[in-house]
């Protein structure tokens, strides 16, 4: 053990004196392996941070939940092939069907109902225009928990009367009132009717996907917000989740045969509405960031294989050097193995220097674009231990050549070639 640490010791000195000696070589020579680790990590620590704001986006909208409307989202709504008039001719979902929905349905623990505009909220001679109304029956709040930074969230009685009473996000209650805790218990105006706001959402900041945008809203009662809004025009949207343990494809099975029995249609019809599954989502994103990663991977690999040449350079040079030492080293008894080793862990610790210098530009990186993008751009643990096992690898790869060229020097041959 104690021989092992001692060359262990003696290989990163000799690392070192040789960073020392020869900079610009050793510079010239680890900078592939400096730029492949900073293209593979860098691509790695934005698209992981990506993806993981993305997802918790997508849970915000409900996990196992499933979103009963008219349009068929994967399908986007525009392009040459879309079939436009096969949807719009659809029916509207009603909030009558919600209690159909839970009844038929024994795999659905809570369905709500939601609608929503855009509009001008005034208070006093304040007058913001362009604010999401939205409407939501009671059990909204069991599917897409609203966390309320200061006030109260609507009481059952407030939602059974449809009380004129509601919620309003940070930036809205800051922009009317200028300190959002003075908006509670102040009336605003919305399309002609007056509510009293009760409480202030908390805070959610930037929405890569849009998604509930619930900084720049009004949130009322569904029968309240029906008194105000057009339902044909506001978007109207069922929401079911599904009982704890059941997936979600079982509840959306579940589902069609409950909405085919609502509509009263034939074995032979279509459906006529459409059930958009969030996990659906969450999948696509992780098959679309998984090809990215692909991709960048590749990109950092060529980087990779340049540094893994730079650095083979520089470990046969090295062994060109020290072949006296070598030759004397051999001569008073260290065995082939001992030689190889030396030389392996030095061309891995090179490689190390690099991919460090490497995971500094990326850290750099990540403070960039944390502030430009207005979200956390990380560096995981396990991406800086991967970075640290190719590193290694690297080095093991572009020193078995050179290293295995020193352990098969004949002693004689190699101390007199000084």
């Amino acid at each position: 053990m104690f021989r092992t640490f001692e060359i262990i010791a003696s290989s990163l000195k000799m690392a070192l004196q040789e960073l020392w000696k020869n900079k610009l070589r050793t510079f010239l020579s680890l900078f592939g392996v400096t730029i492949g680790i900073f293209c593979i990590i860098g691509v790695m620590a934005t698209l992981n941070s990506l993806e993981k704001n993305i997802q918790n986006e997508i849970k915000s909208f409900g996990t196992n939940t499933i979103y009963l409307d008219k349009w068929d989202y994967s399908q986007g709504r525009g392009g040459p092939n879309f079939p436009w008039w096969k949807y719009v001719k659809r029916p509207l979902p009603q909030f009558s069907e919600i209690k159909e929905i839970k009844t038929r349905t024994p795999t659905a623990s809570h369905a709500a109902f939601k609608i929503h505009t855009q509009d001008n909220v005034e208070y006093a001679d304040n007058v913001l225009s362009g604010v999401i109304l939205y409407g939501f029956s009671e059990e909204f709040g069991e599917i897409q928990p609203l966390t309320v930074s200061s006030g109260r969230f609507f009481s059952t009685s407030e939602f059974e009367q449809g009380s004129n009473v509601c919620l309003i996000g940070n930036e809205i209650a800051e922009q009317l009132f200028i300190n959002a805790e003075r908006a509670l218990g102040k009336q605003v105006v919305a399309r002609g009717k007056k509510m009293t706001v009760i409480g202030i959402i908390k805070k959610q900041g930037n929405q890569i996907l849009g998604g509930w945008q619930f900084d720049q809203s009004l949130v009322m009662p569904y029968k309240f917000a029906r008194t105000i809004m057009n339902e044909r025009n506001a978007s109207p949207l069922i929401l079911v989740q599904g009982q704890d343990n059941i997936p979600s494809s079982a509840l959306k099975n579940e589902l069609i045969g409950t909405m085919r029995a609502i509509h009263k249609l034939k074995p032979t019809e279509e459906d006529d509405f459409a059930l958009n599954d969030v996990n659906d989502w969450s999948n696509a994103f992780s098959s679309a960031f998984s090809g990215i990663n692909l991709g960048g991977g590749i990109i950092g690999g060529i980087s990779l294989i340049v540094g893994l040449f730079g650095v083979a350079n520089i470990m046969f040079v090295t062994v060109k050097e020290r072949t006296s030492q070598i030759g004397l080293k051999k001569a008073l008894g260290a065995k082939n193995r001992i030689i190889l080793t030396e030389f392996l862990l030095e061309a891995s610790f090179l490689c190390f220097i690099g991919g460090l210098a490497g995971l500094f530009l990326v850290f750099i990186l990540t403070k960039i674009l944390s502030g430009v993008l207005n979200f956390p751009i990380f560096i995981s643990v396990g991406n800086m231990i991967f970075a640290v096992i190719i590193c290694f690898v690297i080095g093991i790869l572009a020193g078995i050549i050179p290293a295995s060229k020193a352990a098969k020097m004949d002693p004689v041959a190699a101390i007199r070639s000084k």
